[in-house]
């Protein structure tokens, strides 16, 4: 169950009828494998208040290259609601008052991790009256880092994500259930690669995938292998037919914990997603069964 860097508990998606829990714990391992338990949705009432709140951008006590990051991408790319910046004291405060919308860094633990690995999550949520914020509604929430690691290899997409919980957040209101059954792999895509130029965050490819002879066995199109600093390079010149990739996984092959992955435009759309249990036979990394998902 993940837990706020606030030390609250709080979970992702979940339906809010009877019958839709009993249809998404069915799905879940069809779709969703290695979900986060027990996660709730906003309602469609609770999306259509989104529109009319006023979004609190929560900043990090001390994570100050975070700051500066949510801060550029919210004031340049955030058009849907009311903006104001704020620390995590007023969060306190303002957190049970559903006027209020949040985009909140929360630090979260799978509850089948037997390691209790923890991953930092990017969420937009709504204010709620209730005491725990796991019953927060929740509209979207992308994985942007493990707890333990301040390497901030993330820097190149914050633009991505704000754009996309935006999209995101409207699409809820017309595919509220399919999106509850498949999570963000509601998104995933076997068209429109191979006219793009993917661009590869190098340092984050499985042994089977870390060269473009490896990667060509399987996916003839074009791919770059580029390190982070040169994936924010490329897209700075807001190329049209690029798509890259971000990768959240350990820092060193631990052969425990999730891994995730997913690939983005700039203008926010998101192509693929998945998410796994690393193994030492499944390890961390975009791998050659990635690539056959977009082929």
């Amino acid at each position: 169950m993940k837990k706020s860097i606030l030390g609250y508990p709080l979970t992702g998606l979940l339906t809010d009828t009877i019958l839709k829990k009993c249809v998404f714990f069915f799905i879940l391992g069809i779709f969703s494998l290695g979900s986060m338990a027990n996660p709730k949705l906003a309602s469609k009432q609770q999306i259509g208040m989104f529109i009319n709140s006023k979004t609190c951008v929560v900043l990090e006590n001390a994570n100050i290259s975070y700051n500066i990051l949510i801060k550029d991408a919210v004031q340049n790319y955030w058009k849907s609601t009311d903006f104001e910046f704020i620390d995590q004291q007023e969060f306190e405060k303002r957190r049970f008052d559903s006027r209020y919308s949040f985009l909140v860094l929360l630090t979260g633990v799978y509850d089948k991790d037997p390691g209790g690995v923890s991953y930092n999550y990017l969420s937009l949520v709504l204010g709620d009256a209730a005491n725990d914020i796991a019953k927060m509604p929740e509209l979207c929430s992308i994985p942007l880092s493990y707890s333990g690691d301040f390497n901030n290899d993330y820097d190149y997409v914050v633009p991505a994500i704000v754009k996309f919980m935006q999209k995101h957040v409207k699409n809820l209101e017309n595919y509220r259930f399919l999106i509850s059954l498949k999570g963000l792999r509601y998104y995933n895509r076997s068209t429109g690669f191979k006219d793009k130029v993917l661009l590869f965050n190098k340092d984050m490819m499985a042994l089977d995938a870390d060269s473009p002879e490896k990667i060509n066995a399987v996916y003839p199109y074009y791919v770059k292998l580029l390190t982070a600093s040169e994936i924010q390079q490329e897209l700075a010149s807001n190329p049209s037919n690029a798509l890259f990739h971000f990768h959240v996984g350990p820092t060193q092959n631990t052969g425990a914990g999730k891994c995730f992955d997913m690939i983005f435009d700039i203008d926010g759309n998101m192509y693929y997603y998945n998410s796994r249990k690393i193994t030492n036979d499944n390890e961390n990394g975009f791998n050659l069964k990635d690539f056959n998902s977009i082929r």
